[in-house]
């Protein structure tokens, strides 16, 4: 058998609807469109959300809150995080925003950073960021690290 020797199961194609092609081949004059409408007409072409002019679903379903468009969103690091990076290098003396970026935990250039606390900080280590939890400030520099928020 080869490509040019198969064909389709008998009985499993139906023959192609030829329509608009005169009165002869009993579907010509409004060729299976009905009559007159939108629908009937050449070039109808409609949108995927209308509704035939009933009143769209996006606008019968009521809002609900408020979307403030001033919020700052912040990429939450905990610091069990910080204490898994630290175990994976024994040199490692100071957290920055790079040194996250490049470990992938934090990703895009634009993304702010809060340090939050879940878990413990063994080690002494300087941790820049944007924002820091009040518990997560306080574990660190019980270790004796320090800690440098960022402004941007």
């Amino acid at each position: 058998m080869e490509l040019h020797n198969l064909s389709f199961a008998e009985g499993s194609r139906k023959p192609r609807k030829r329509i608009g092609r005169g009165q002869g081949s009993g579907r010509g004059g409004t060729s299976t469109k009905g009559h007159k409408g939108q629908k009937s007409r050449s070039g109808y072409n409609y949108r995927a959300w209308f509704e035939g002019g009933q009143m769209p679903l996006q606008r019968r379903v009521p809002k609900f809150g408020f979307n403030n468009i001033f919020r700052v969103e912040y990429s939450a690091v905990n610091l069990d995080v910080i204490q898994m990076l630290t175990e994976q290098d024994s040199n490692l003396k100071e957290i920055s925003l790079d040194f996250l970026r490049s470990k992938g935990i934090v990703s895009g250039s634009r993304t702010k950073v809060k340090i939050l606390g879940r878990g413990e900080v063994s080690r002494s280590l300087t941790v820049s960021a944007h924002k820091f939890s009040a518990t997560a400030k306080a574990a660190i520099e019980a270790a004796g690290g320090t800690v440098i928020e960022l402004n941007r």
